[in-house]
């Protein structure tokens, strides 16, 4: 097929999920070119008890036939599928599984992030950063407000800090 001719199918997904019995990922996306509804099932091969859920992952996101369709599924929401399919190969019912996968990417806010090592800190960094943009406030948003303006009540006494008037006084 000439590649000028060749017009890269536009799809948007709509929802991704797991089938246990063959082992495979699921898309259903949408065909913006049809407007039809459409269903991808992604078999996974040599997956195991013991595999790597995010080098899985990766690879399946970077496959070049899965690789168009995988565009707006996050690694992070593949690589959770992968953990649900490891816990049913380990026997792990399906509460266990999401529980275990709640406590790993939930952060602690008294956990101390200076003593993780690097791999962990990044794992953690990039929780974070999903939080962040899924609370994020855009100017597509229809509740969007540029601007705001908050008053703070003076009713209650202030707390002064003395660092911040003894280092006026020193200069």
């Amino acid at each position: 097929m000439d590649p000028a001719v060749y017009v890269r199918m536009m799809c948007t997904a709509k929802k991704c999920g797991i089938r246990f019995q063959p082992p495979a990922i699921i898309l259903i996306y949408e065909n913006e070119m049809k407007g039809k509804s459409r269903q991808r099932i992604m078999p996974v091969r040599n997956f195991s008890k013991f595999s790597d859920c995010s080098r899985a992952a990766e690879q399946l996101k970077n496959n070049p036939r899965h690789k168009n369709y995988l565009e707006q599924v996050s690694l992070r929401q593949l690589e959770k599928l992968f953990r649900v399919l490891r816990g049913y190969l380990q026997g792990q019912s399906l509460a266990e599984t999401m529980e275990q996968i709640q406590r790993e990417t939930t952060i602690d806010p008294e956990e101390d992030l200076n003593k993780l090592d690097d791999k962990e800190l990044a794992k953690r960094k990039s929780i974070m950063d999903e939080l962040f943009e899924k609370n994020q406030k855009k100017k597509e948003d229809p509740n969007f407000v540029y601007d705001i303006e908050v008053e703070f009540p003076q009713d209650e006494h202030l707390q002064s800090c003395g660092w911040d008037t003894e280092s006026a006084d020193e200069f």
